[in-house]
């Protein structure tokens, strides 16, 4: 009976060291491909060469639900852009709170705010789709810059952002944005969620005209009124839960000429707000995925478990497996959920500075960071056929059938 339990206990130190190496492995690429997408991805700073006098009008379209406590931020920084035509459509959809008023104040004391109140959405769209389209129909620009109540603007962002549309003979635009992290939960759990989206939607991939691959930031895209009408406008993804990713793969499925940037340096933004945000942010990523491909997403959310989580636990079994046999299965399976564990930790400190620019302190969470994002992962294709499965921005959505994943 020994002797089978010992040949038991080897054959499953034998997988787990196969798993392990298997998953270290990909954090290796992962790793690799983080730092060159970092290094050659292009930014937006860099494009501010000579332009001619050429202004064509850009239209502002500034969606807001609930956002008193971040408008009025907004635009300001958006009422201080140093280019010369431009106006600002800000849309106040539905909200409870005071944002309509202060869109409302600014729209009498700025001439470039136009406020636009809107009743409820319409059966079969989004309510941010339904803000954005509305936003559309008020606009008089021969260029669109979809932006986020929550995000804020340098002063020059637009203009240099305009240049580089027209220089590189563009048809839509979108810049990467700072992640403001204000509570403990995010600034954990950010930093390694972006490894994987930065892997997936890199600049690298989105500007290649030979992948399939493309995405907006909400936060900053500007796209021709022309192309943006070709691709359907936010009619075409009205029921999209992640439209400015939707409509991004749809400009790129067109065969525009999109391109993504690094804006870290004239854009912020906030992806989640508590735990809680954080929660339904991660959990609307994925619910549309599975409602499409479920057998895909399934094994998706398998497979970042174990990238995630795995490692963290076998560690300290590793550990004293060690100290009881320390045999050559026991070093490698220590060596191999070491050297994964280090990686992670790692990569999360590289977004923490490259990116995020906070406190690279909060890598030490990371084992926090995989188990919010994984058990995120796991109770969205829980709960993804049920009615109101993805709460966003106090509205309840039931995720349709014909809901298209991202590229």
């Amino acid at each position: 009976m020994a002797l089978k339990m010992w040949l038991a206990l080897i054959m499953v130190n034998e997988l787990l060291s196969t798993i392990i190496l298997a998953i270290c492995g990909t954090w290796v690429y992962l790793m690799s491909y983080l730092m060159k997408s970092y290094r050659l991805s292009p930014q937006l700073k860099h494009f501010n060469d000579a332009f001619s006098n050429h202004f064509p009008k850009v239209s502002v379209i500034l969606p807001a639900r609930n956002e008193g406590r971040y408008i009025s931020k907004c635009l300001d920084s958006l009422l201080v852009q140093n280019y010369p035509n431009y106006e600002i459509i800000a849309i106040n959809d539905s909200s409870s709170d005071d944002t309509g008023d202060i869109i409302s104040q600014y729209s009498k004391e700025y001439q470039k705010v136009i406020f636009v109140d809107l009743g409820p959405r319409p059966d079969g769209w989004v309510g941010k789709n339904w803000a954005c389209y509305q936003g559309y129909k008020h606009a008089t620009g021969d260029l669109l810059l979809f932006t986020d109540a929550d995000t804020q603007h340098s002063p020059s962002l637009m203009l240099i952002a305009v240049k580089h549309f027209l220089l590189q003979n563009l048809d839509a635009i979108t810049a990467m944005p700072r992640l403001l992290c204000y509570d403990r939960w995010t600034k954990a759990t950010i930093p390694m969620l972006s490894t994987f989206l930065h892997t997936r939607f890199s600049a690298l991939r989105v500007n290649d005209p030979d992948t399939k691959i493309g995405y907006f930031f909400g936060s900053f895209f500007i796209i021709s009124k022309t192309v943006y009408e070709k691709v359907g406008t936010h009619m075409g993804v009205k029921e999209e839960l992640i439209e400015d990713g939707a409509l991004g793969a749809k400009v790129k499925e067109a065969r525009f000429k999109l391109r993504m940037v690094r804006g870290e340096g004239e854009i912020t933004a906030i992806w989640a707000r508590d735990l809680d945000s954080l929660w339904q942010g991660l959990r609307r990523l994925m619910i549309p995925l599975y409602s499409q491909h479920s057998m895909k997403t399934g094994l998706m959310v398998t497979a970042v478990f174990f990238l995630l989580v795995v490692p963290f636990i076998v560690l300290p079994y590793s550990c004293w497996l060690l100290l009881q046999y320390g045999d050559l299965i026991s070093y490698v399976l220590f060596i191999s959920s070491s050297l994964t564990t280090g990686l992670m930790i790692l990569s999360n400190v590289l977004h923490s500075k490259l990116a995020l620019r906070q406190n690279p302190i909060y890598a030490i969470a990371s084992p926090i960071a995989a188990v919010i994002i994984s058990f995120s992962f796991i109770s969205s294709i829980i709960d993804a056929n049920k009615p109101g499965a993805v709460t966003w921005r106090n509205r309840h959505y039931t995720v349709r059938e014909h809901q298209h994943p991202l590229g």
